[in-house]
């Protein structure tokens, strides 16, 4: 018993001044509202994806469904295994001495809320930058971005998330449960030496940087994409670069404000140490921040199509009265429009026409 017991405060730490005073029905209603919501929301995503992967097969859109699957897909096994196990430990009353024996449960825990904090983010990142070699560099896109090297990337993308999560285990560092007593997560209280701060840090740094990627990538995009419609405006199909566009907004909206608040709290105690000003209910309010980006993934970037816009921008209208936009011409995909455009603007021979158009009107 004595054994059992040191080993489970291994996990535990010193938590008797410091535990948080949440109310219980209060947190498991988040908990259960956030696991319910989330997975059926990414479980019609999945839906969805499945739908639209078997209806359009196009080279320029099998490496985006291929990415969006993929992030789709983590986010409802996210939902599903850290929801299950917190839900078991409200249902345990948060009692860890009981279920919590040589520290396995909240190891398991902590490399999930590791893994599923990370992979995501990761992916996110990974599909900005490909979305922007697609429509910056389409011949590239279509010649090197193929089936085969999407997979490979979803693959290296999830192998170097589950060896950041299993670092601390490698490196004989228990993951800690938190004063709430509800997660496990790195230690975020009396803090020791340099690597428990480093383990915080580094997840903090990659989750940022993973940020910045996608925000500078989505912005280049989308100057892109209105470059490429201011100069096409004689072409049809001038409205659909406006879908791109919004889902862009969209997803840097969501994802900063979903997940720096968390982000930075980590940092601060990382940098900070015991001398961090961060409290249990500002670590737990980044928590459900972050949750709630994982819920609004599939929203964002599969539900939030031009179909969806296209109604949304008739009800505006019909309210307005006053036709803004001209959508008589939602016939291809924006990616698709976007690919065709910029290659022919891309391509030799429509540069060498428009030589020989200026020299022609040279010589008149």
């Amino acid at each position: 018993m004595n054994n059992s017991k040191s080993l489970a405060l291994a996990g535990i730490g010193i938590l008797s001044n410091t535990t948080c005073t949440t109310e219980k029905k209060i947190s498991v209603f988040f908990s259960v509202i956030f696991m319910t919501v989330g997975i059926l929301s990414n479980s019609l995503a999945v839906a969805i994806l499945m739908k639209a992967y078997q209806r359009f097969r196009q080279k320029s859109k099998a490496s985006f469904l291929l990415f969006a699957s993929g992030l789709v897909v983590t986010d409802l096994l996210g939902h599903l295994i850290t929801g299950t196990i917190a839900v078991f430990v409200y249902a345990s009353d948060k009692d860890w001495f009981r279920f919590n024996h040589s520290n396995v449960l909240c190891s398991i825990f902590g490399i999930c809320m590791v893994f599923f904090g990370l992979c995501p983010l990761f992916l996110g990142s990974v599909m900005a930058v490909e979305r922007c070699i697609g429509v910056t560099k389409p011949i590239f896109h279509s010649t090197k971005m193929t089936s085969k090297h999407v997979k490979m990337m979803l693959v290296m993308v999830c192998l170097f998330s589950i060896f950041i999560a299993l670092l601390p285990i490698l490196r004989l560092r228990a993951y800690q449960i938190q004063a709430s007593r509800t997660w496990c997560f790195y230690k975020t209280q009396h803090i020791e030496d340099w690597e428990d701060r480093f383990y915080l840090l580094f997840f903090s740094c990659l989750g940022l940087l993973a940020l910045a990627i996608s925000l500078l990538c989505n912005a280049v995009t989308g100057i892109t994409l209105l470059r490429v419609k201011f100069k096409s405006q004689h072409r049809q199909g001038r409205s659909h670069h406006f879908e791109m566009i919004i889902q862009l907004l969209a997803i840097m909206c969501v994802s900063c404000i979903c997940w720096s608040p968390f982000l930075v709290t980590m940092a601060n105690i990382g940098i900070h140490g015991n001398n961090s000003w961060e409290s249990c209910e500002t670590i737990l309010f980044g928590l459900r921040m972050a949750t709630w980006n994982q819920i609004l993934d599939p929203w964002v970037y599969i539900l939030l199509r031009k179909a969806v816009l296209k109604k949304l921008y008739e009800i505006a209208r019909r309210f307005c009265g006053v036709q803004i936009i001209n959508l008589h011409a939602w016939e291809l995909s924006s990616i698709k429009n976007s690919l065709k455009v910029a290659a022919i603007s891309d391509s030799p021979l429509h540069s060498k026409q428009t030589n020989q158009q200026l020299l022609s009107s040279t010589v008149q």
